[in-house]
């Protein structure tokens, strides 16, 4: 099972995700519900560093995807766009495989951050969003 966590702050802002585990809808390297899920983090993660500038902080291991986004980062429009576009979409997955994703919502207590997760940072590119 796939569990992706969207964290939201005492504002009701999202926080952060955490993706962990796998889905099992195929071999590892032939997973497409796993894929779908990475791919939308993975672009959450470059469209807030890249486009909005956001605070985010990345961190991954084998079958642990986490993205923090940081207080202040946390209101703005582009973050709050980017991020409650990758939940409708993890929900839509989660609604065509319950059996493999589930999707939850909670309040931040704490960090999101797993032991062992590696911290990853998004490319920067040298073109503007004005450039796409």
């Amino acid at each position: 099972m796939l569990d992706v966590t969207f964290y939201r702050d005492g504002r009701n802002r999202i926080a952060g995700v955490a993706a962990r585990g796998h889905a099992n809808f195929a071999p590892h390297d032939a997973d497409i519900v796993c894929a779908a899920v990475s791919a939308i983090l993975q672009a959450a993660h470059l469209g807030l560093a890249e486009h909005v500038a956001a605070e985010v902080t990345a961190a991954q291991k084998a079958g642990v995807l986490e993205l923090t986004v940081g207080d202040r980062s946390r209101g703005l429009e582009g973050t709050r766009a980017i991020l409650a576009t990758a939940e409708l979409a993890i929900e839509q997955i989660a609604a065509q495989y319950p059996k493999l994703v589930r999707l939850k919502r909670a309040r931040l207590s704490r960090g999101i951050r797993s032991a062992g997760a590696q911290r990853i940072t998004a490319p920067r590119t040298r073109r503007s969003h004005q450039d796409v």
